[in-house]
């Protein structure tokens, strides 16, 4: 079994690998390998771990070929594919662990823990007639213990505050849908804001639910926030792009040295061809993102606003192996409409590749633009003819410099040691009736909702019991970030991860910098960007 699995694999790698060599050569290794693998298996010391020696195998050979061909264990394909398939299969809540205890967030709409009236603020004590409190809870330990096989089913205990005794339930698993928008809304009158974390299955018709919802509030502009989106499917990507461009407009092509070029076109069924056109990115917005900010900045179709994405430009594709593990393989490079491969080179090796982060932070490229530079032999040009680059990510038409002024020791310390969720949970937990009854709907409290003294005085005592010590210099500077996540992270617990955006989203310079370009008309003039 341990022969033949290498075997596979390793003629499974050969074959895709490009130009690696000629079938006579792949052989012979093969054969050289497997008589390797014999003596290991016939004359080594001690027994031999079959299967951890199959996966070693695997994942360092994979680390040879590029930074994104990966493998995945049988037991983390289904895990590993949730959040692109848009699905689980579950109880239908979003916890978080505050105190060593399982606190219920929301219950998602339609999930099978709503339907039985399992509530926010609700605290799960037991699963299955265990305790379900203490040190050894953490998220996989819910993950575990929650998640399951549709129609199986769970039992669990909750408090719930008001209540003497604990109330019983008996949750029937179901699928339950994992959103890829985080938020939607009108920024102003004629602007929506779109947030979208992940191009999955079910991404498009999240985005066309939410377009026709916005539009029918009066939106005009768009602003699609892609920050800190890692990608996910290129057919998503492709569709989304679709949405945008005129019939006929090519969105992107992928080519390989076994993958002949394939080309992807735009159609005529697009809900937002006209109008402004804004697309945030950073250096975390990779992949897919970077397919969609390709194409209608190629076409000038939209202004990209932000910092260079990250530069993942190789296409990978699943290959199931016998065991029902999985190889992600990358099968071909992708390219945007002007012929840019927006791949950051990986010639140094992948430990190298991945530090990218920190030296562009040490060429102080997140603050200042110019110390981006791009040979010209990765010069390309838009349809209007302007100059774009490839080899390294996209780089925005309009750059915002990363702004760190606000993060103070004293605001790193209370992430670190989960003050202002520990706050959040506790306020919201002890008050809830009496915001739902001040506050009936979230456009009255986000106007009316004021961080008093009263209020901050025992989050400053809760954060001294955490061992952060109140310093008054590095509060003056992060007291508006820290206030306003406070602030929507109640409003999320009252409502939803939307209200949580509406709320930060006010105090966030790059969110206030791209309302300005797409309220300015001069910043779509100067570089001729359709709208």
């Amino acid at each position: 079994m341990l022969l033949s699995s290498i075997v596979v694999l390793l003629w499974m790698l050969g074959a895709m690998q490009a130009g690696a060599q000629t079938q006579k050569d792949l052989y012979a290794n093969l054969k050289k390998f497997s008589a390797f693998m014999q003596m290991v298996e016939f004359a080594y010391v001690d027994t031999v771990n079959d299967s951890k020696l199959v996966e070693k195998a695997i994942i360092e050979t994979l680390k040879e070929l590029d930074p994104h061909s990966m493998y995945i264990s049988k037991k983390d394909v289904q895990r590993a594919n949730e959040p692109l398939e848009g699905n689980f299969e579950g109880v239908g809540i979003q916890f978080e662990i505050l105190r060593d205890t399982i606190n219920v967030v929301h219950t998602i709409s339609g999930g099978p823990s709503e339907k039985l009236g399992v509530m926010p603020g609700d605290k799960i004590i037991k699963i299955d007639g265990q305790a379900s409190t203490g040190k050894n809870v953490t998220n996989q330990y819910v993950l575990d213990h929650l998640r399951g096989k549709k129609g199986t089913k769970v039992d669990v205990a909750i408090l719930r505050a008001g209540k003497k005794d604990l109330i019983d339930y008996s949750i029937i698993r179901d699928k339950i849908p994992i959103n890829s928008i985080d938020a939607y809304y009108m920024i102003n009158s004629e602007t929506g804001y779109i947030n979208l974390n992940r191009f999955a299955q079910t991404s498009l018709q999240e985005f066309i639910d939410a377009t026709l919802k916005l539009q029918s509030q009066g939106m005009k502009n768009l602003i699609l926030d892609l920050r800190n989106n890692s990608g996910g499917y290129m057919g998503t990507a492709i569709d989304l792009s679709d949405q945008f461009l005129d019939a006929g407009k090519l969105i992107v092509y992928t080519e390989g040295v076994h993958s002949p070029r394939e080309d992807y076109t735009s159609t005529a069924k697009g809900l937002f061809q006209m109008g402004k056109l804004v697309i945030m990115m950073n250096e975390n917005s990779a992949s897919a993102s970077e397919i969609v900010a390709g194409a209608v900045q190629d076409w000038d179709r939209a202004l990209i606003v932000g910092r260079r994405s990250f530069g993942k430009g190789l296409v990978q594709r699943p290959f199931p192996l016998p065991d029902s593990s999985q190889v992600r393989l990358t099968t071909a490079r992708y390219h945007t409409p002007s012929g840019r491969c927006i791949q950051k080179s990986y010639a140094e090796g992948v430990d190298k590749y991945y530090m990218d982060f920190a030296k562009r932070v040490k060429r102080g490229e997140l603050i200042h633009p110019d110390s981006i530079k791009f040979p010209d032999s990765l010069k390309f040009f838009t349809s209007k003819k302007r100059v774009v680059y490839g080899g390294g990510g996209i780089m925005p038409d309009v750059f915002i410099p990363w702004d760190s002024s606000i993060i103070s020791d004293y605001y790193l310390d209370l992430r670190r040691k989960n003050v202002i969720n520990l706050f959040v949970g506790e306020y919201v937990d002890k008050n809830r009736p009496t915001l739902q009854a001040s506050y009936s709907d979230f456009k009255t409290f986000a106007n009316r909702f004021i961080l008093s003294e009263s209020i901050m005085k025992p989050f400053f005592e809760l954060a001294e019991k955490q061992g952060v010590k109140f310093d008054e210099k590095g509060y003056g500077t992060s007291e508006k970030l820290i206030k306003s996540q406070i602030k929507g992270l109640i409003a999320e617990k009252l409502w939803n991860l939307n209200t949580f955006y509406q709320v930060v989203n006010q105090i966030d310079d790059e969110v206030i910098k791209a309302v300005e370009v797409i309220e300015d008309n001069a910043y779509f003039d100067k570089l001729k960007i359709d709208r």
